[in-house]
This record gives C-alpha cells, sequence and structure tokens, in this order.
C-alpha cells in the first residue's frame, strides 16, 4: 500500500514528536514512524499522558500536542527497512509492507547504547542499562534483584534510580570516568539550573547507592547465567555476586538510514547546519543522531527542523539562535564520558565481538579493516547489522563502516520482493 505526505517523520522520539508538530501546525501533510507500537522513544517508552502536566518538556505535554494535530498520520509499530528511490521509504510490520512518500524527510532515528565485548558479557542476565529499564517497564520481575550498574554516563545514574523505585538491590554504580572529570562536569552545568536540578534529583534517588567512579566491568562469571561481576580500577579487581549486570558505554547516535540516503557523516554524527539541513537537499537531521545533548537538545532541534522543512525559515532561524548553549552542553558530555583507554583491552582472544554471528576477537584482531573482517569472518552480517559489534570496533580499532546497504533492519522476503520499478511508478502516479 502506497501513502504520500508532504513531510514524513522518521522516529517517534522527543524530536521526532516535536519535528511533526511543528510541520503539521505550518498547515503540512505529515506522518511520523517509527518501530515502538507508541510515541516516546527509549526516552519517553512506557510514559502516559498525565492531566496537569504542561511542562513543554515532559512526555505528557508532547504526547498531548502530537494528539490533537489532526494532519498528522502515526504509524507506529512501523520499521523503515529500505529507501529504493528518493522520496520513498519502506517500511514492514508483522510481514505488511507498506510505502510512504514524501517531498521532505525529517530524520529523528535516535540513539543507542554503546556495549564494549569483555569475557562473559554474552551471559543471560548481562545487559544494557537502558535495556534492563525497558524490561521492567516491560514486566521483568525486578524487587529484591541484585543489580551492578556499570560503564558511563548520565544514564546510570537515571537507570539507577529507576531500578530502586521498583524495589531493586542496587549494589553499586561504576562510572568509568574519572572523580576529576565528573567534577568539571558538575562546574560545566552550574549556568544551567534545570540540569543542575535534574543531576542534583538523580543524586538524592540514589543516596545510599555505592557509587565509585574510575572503575569499570573486566569479566563476569556464571554457567546458565550472571553470577558475579569483576570490577577493576586499573590497580586492582574485585568480584561482587548480583543476578543482573546493567552495563552499557554512553550513547551512539542512529546513522544507518542517513548513511543509507546519502546524507554526509561527520565521524559518528549525521552532518547538519544550523537548520537542520543534512547534505541531501530536502532531508533534515534532528536529536541524538546529530549529536548526543540531551532532551532540552533533541526538542529545540526537532522544533527547528519540523519548522524548517514545513517552509518557516524565519521560525526555523529564530530558534536556532537558542542553540548554543546546548552544543557547549553536548561538547562538555562528550569529553566527560569519553572512554578510557583501558577498555581497549578488556577482550581476551576467545571473546565473542560479534554476537549475532559468534566471531571472537582472535578472528577479528586479524584484520585491519571493517570491511575485511566483514568479508572473512561474517562479523556484522547478522541480525542487528553491525550495531552492537560495529559500534565497538569503532573504538576498539578505531573503524568505520564504509557502506551501509538495504536493508538497514531484518526484513521478511515479501517485503524485499516488492518491484522496486513498479513502486517508484505508483508513487509518481499517485
Amino acid at each position: 500500500m502506497n501513502y504520500n505526505f508532504e513531510i514524513v517523520v522518521v522516529g517517534g522520539g522527543p524530536a521526532g514528536i516535536a519535528a511533526a508538530c511543528a510541520a503539521a501546525e505550518q498547515g503540512k501533510s505529515v506522518a511520523i514512524v517509527d518501530e515502538n507500537v507508541g510515541p516516546g522513544g527509549q526516552v519517553w517508552r512506557g510514559e502516559r499522558t498525565q492531566q496537569g502536566k504542561c511542562d513543554s518538556t515532559s512526555p505528557s505535554y508532547w504526547f498531548r500536542r502530537l494528539k490533537d494535530c489532526p494532519l498528522i498520520r502515526q504509524f507506529f509499530g512501523w520499521r523503515i527497512f529500505d529507501a529504493p528511490a528518493f522520496g520513498i521509504l519502506r517500511s514492514e510490520q508483522q510481514g505488511e509492507c507498506i510505502e510512504l512518500g514524501y517531498k521532505r524527510l525529517v530524520l529523528a532515528t535516535g540513539a543507542r547504547e554503546r556495549f564494549l565485548p569483555f569475557p562473559g558479557w554474552t551471559l543471560p542476565n548481562v545487559m544494557g542499562a537502558g535495556a534492563i529499564q525497558v524490561m521492567v517497564k516491560s514486566g521483568l520481575p525486578i524487587r529484591n534483584k541484585r543489580v551492578v550498574v556499570a560503564g558511563s554516563g548520565p544514564l546510570l545514574l537515571a537507570v539507577s534510580a529507576y531500578l530502586r523505585q521498583h524495589e531493586a538491590n542496587v549494589v553499586a554504580i561504576y562510572e568509568q570516568t574519572s572523580w576529576i572529570n565528573l567534577a568539571r562536569f558538575m562546574g560545566g552545568i552550574t549556568g544551567s539550573p534545570a540540569k543542575l536540578v535534574q543531576g542534583l534529583q538523580y543524586v538524592w534517588k540514589t543516596f545510599g547507592i555505592p557509587f565509585r567512579a574510575g572503575c569499570w566491568p573486566i569479566a563476569v562469571h556464571g554457567k546458565d547465567r550472571l553470577q558475579s561481576a569483576v570490577i577493576s580500577n586499573g590497580t586492582k579487581q574485585w568480584e561482587l555476586a548480583c543476578d543482573y549486570l546493567a552495563c552499557g558505554f554512553h550513547l551512539v547516535p542512529n546513522i544507518e538510514l542517513a548513511s543509507l540516503l546519502g546524507c554526509r557523516i561527520e565521524g559518528t554524527v549525521v552532518e547538519v547546519d544550523s537548520l537542520q539541513r543534512t547534505s541531501v537537499d530536502s532531508i533534515f537531521c534532528a536529536g541524538e543522531s546529530t549529536g548526543i545533548g540531551g532532551l532540552e537538545m533533541s526538542l529545540l532541534e526537532g522544533r527547528i527542523a519540523g519548522l524548517a522543512s514545513a517552509g518557516d525559515h524565519i521560525g526555523a532561524e529564530a530558534l536556532a539562535q537558542q542553540r548554543g548553549k546546548m552544543l557547549r552542553f553536548a561538547s562538555l558530555l562528550a569529553k566527560t564520558f569519553a572512554l578510557r583507554s583501558e577498555l581497549k583491552s578488556l577482550s581476551r582472544p576467545d571473546t565473542i565481538v560479534c554476537r549475532c554471528e559468534d566471531v571472537p576477537f582472535e578472528l577479528i584482531s586479524r584484520h585491519n579493516s571493517w570491511r575485511s573482517a566483514k568479508l572473512h569472518t561474517r562479523c556484522g552480517m547478522g541480525a542487528c547489522q553491525g550495531r552492537i559489534c560495529g559500534t565497538a570496533l569503532e573504538f576498539l580499532n578505531g573503524w568505520i563502516a564504509d557502506s551501509i546497504r538495504p536493508p538497514i533492519f531484518p526484513a521478511p522476503l515479501s517485503s524485499l520482493a516488492v518491484d522496486r520499478e513498479n513502486l517508484v511508478h505508483n508513487h509518481l502516479d499517485t
């Protein structure tokens, strides 16, 4: 089935919702599409609209605003997997395939956790910090379970506070960056009262949980599932019994669709100008796919992209003037939680790096590029298409994926077999 819109927004998180609302309120026909079954993305997953909340950064405010926009067609539960021609996206849901035509496109594909391989990291109950939060929201029983939270980034405190709220026994929090970096970070946000208050709230909510900086996991032990985690500070190591290890090393942008569409990538982020325009005409990008900068920055960039894609450049330029302080915060985040070099030596020769294809570090280390490793070991050719091992190897070896091919997500053969030539003609006819 074919649909055509003036603007399609890919991503149902804060940036995508803000972009869709801003564009629709300019009188444009808009589609918002996301693989999650409802709005919110990873940040607001599981949140519900609550009466009385009107804070412009709250999910309730944006969920109501999205619901009240009659020009927005919502495609939640649909995953974009291909872009067969400019102006066309293909999406699937449980074997059903649809095509979305657009004149302008806003990419708000967000970010995901970075995982680093270490001995035992593939054991059951070793998972990302954000992943365990999502699973608890989905019904995972966590009460009285012993959880070690480790890795890097502000998400560690947020997840720990959430787990404690749900009566988990958070054994300890281990942050790989140094106390000096954390002190500089707190000093750097003193000019932003809202962020300072938010940070102090998380400190209060996790008060009493042992917190140690300059520490990181080096291995986990267990037979059929996790039983203990081994932590190091670089000079000594110790072992803690636990039921879960929630471990993520900050965030990495989701840039696969932008890369497939030919947008210029700068390092590991999508390059945009002050109005969120990419290097490809009529394609905009907003939120954490342009850099990790937090909720407020995602909402602002989404609004800018929505207005600019709808042709309101004056309104977009007015908002763009507010990005300076937020860009400085994004830079501060990157510097504070930059990964230490010791993390590059966690893997042993037999440590699995590519979980989809069971490729150990020993085989990958024989190669000098992502392409070579992929061709000879199948690393990155599994279901996640390199989203896990690729970001790990970007840090470990400095490798960057040099090509993105469809499908960017696994898709049924019935969806892949759609006649592209007829597809393009059908869209042109409509």
